[in-house]
């Protein structure tokens, strides 16, 4: 792992996720850019010192020191968003498998090189758009797929938090003060924090490919150098529309991210706080309430559903399951067919999602939305 030391909110989620089914063992890591802090992280995680390393630099080259059968398989990497690249390049050209947070990278360029260097390398490569691993968002997905909502006509996808209502300083908060730092956020702030997420949703759910994007970012806060705050109205190929909304300054919402697809036939609702129900609505028909690991679930739902109807499952789950399918593609081999999980195409998509975002921004118009 490099990233996820002491202090980081994500980097346990990815620990608790890699070791839930059992797949994984962490055996090395570079968890912070501060040597002594990296060596620390490692010690209280118990990591043997000399696989402890001051760098991911160091990590690379003292893994490849080793036997191969001795060395890293895969590097989890839960950096700050400006390290991304740079890890995970060194990470490809090495020969290791790589699982990737969020936003991919600055730029579509540097997504592009990765997916270029993942190609050439031989490997996999997952990015951990975790609300794709949720059961009832693999039913929906399936759903859709089956013509069970007919010719999608509409899809509304919000994500609303509140933790950055008021200026935050990184002594007082350090998730947020890198999150609010263009140089190591990048060029988006909500936007490219949760506004890929919802992105990522809609596409994985619906098959959609983004036409062209309308958008407005707004800045709340005072002296906030990034956005707070996004509204898009989204054209797909097809002639499908949407609604992205996503901020991170509405006071009292916590993580609530939503997802509504309309179509000629019926429509689908699911709510991430509310994770083990999905609502159909069939045309002229009643609604139907479909409950995580209960009846009426297609094999998607049934194949990453851990526990009985009535124990709930949610955000731990939802990523392992991105870190078992990367394993299990691992296993079976690159050239395999792979398991459904998002892998570094996703992530280039978000980034030119992103890119198209901010661009209409500052054209005030339509902009066309690149694809991978």
């Amino acid at each position: 792992m490099v990233g996820g030391g002491q202090d980081a909110f994500i980097g346990n989620v990815h620990r608790m996720a890699a070791r839930l089914d059992g797949h994984y063992t962490l055996v090395a890591g570079a968890l912070s850019s501060t040597p002594e802090k990296a060596l620390a992280s490692g010690l209280a995680l118990g990591l043997s010192p000399e696989r402890s390393y001051p760098s991911y630099t160091a990590l690379i080259e003292g893994e490849l020191a080793r036997p191969e059968d001795e060395r890293v398989q895969v590097v989890s990497i839960v950096t700050p968003n400006h390290m991304h690249h740079p890890v995970a390049l060194a990470c490809l050209q090495a020969g290791f498998h790589v699982i990737c947070d969020k936003p991919l990278t600055h730029t579509a360029e540097q997504a592009r090189e990765l997916a270029r260097a993942a190609e050439q390398a031989g490997v996999v490569f997952a990015v951990t758009y975790n609300y794709s691993g949720y059961p009832l968002v693999r039913q929906a997905r399936e759903l859709v797929q089956q013509g069970e909502l007919g010719e999608i006509r509409k899809v509304i996808v919000e994500y609303h938090q509140g933790w950055l209502a008021t200026q935050v300083s990184e002594a007082d908060n350090k998730q947020a003060g890198w999150r609010t730092d263009p140089a190591r956020s990048g060029p988006a702030g909500a936007l490219g924090d949760i506004g890929t997420h919802a992105e990522q949703l809609v596409s994985f759910v619906t098959g959609l490919e983004l036409e062209s994007v309308l958008a407005e970012l707004s800045t709340f806060v005072p002296g906030r150098a990034l956005d707070d705050d996004a509204t898009v109205l989204l054209r797909f190929q097809g002639g499908a529309k949407g609604i992205l909304t996503v901020s991170q300054i509405e006071i009292g919402r916590e993580n609530d991210l939503r997802l509504s697809v309309f179509g000629t036939l019926g429509s689908l609702h699911w709510q991430q706080e509310n994770p083990n129900v999905l609502l159909l609505d069939r045309l002229d028909q009643p609604r139907v309430q479909l409950t995580r690991g209960g009846p009426g679930l297609g094999t998607a739902a049934q194949r990453v559903t851990r526990l009985p109807a009535g124990h709930p499952e949610a955000f731990l789950e939802a990523f392992a399951t991105i870190y078992t399918a990367a394993a299990e593609h691992i296993r079976a081999g690159t050239g395999s067919e792979p398991p459904v999980y998002p892998t570094v195409v996703d992530g280039l998509r978000g980034v030119q999602f992103v890119e198209a975002v901010i661009q209409s921004q500052q054209e005030g118009g339509w902009t066309r939305v690149s694809t991978p």
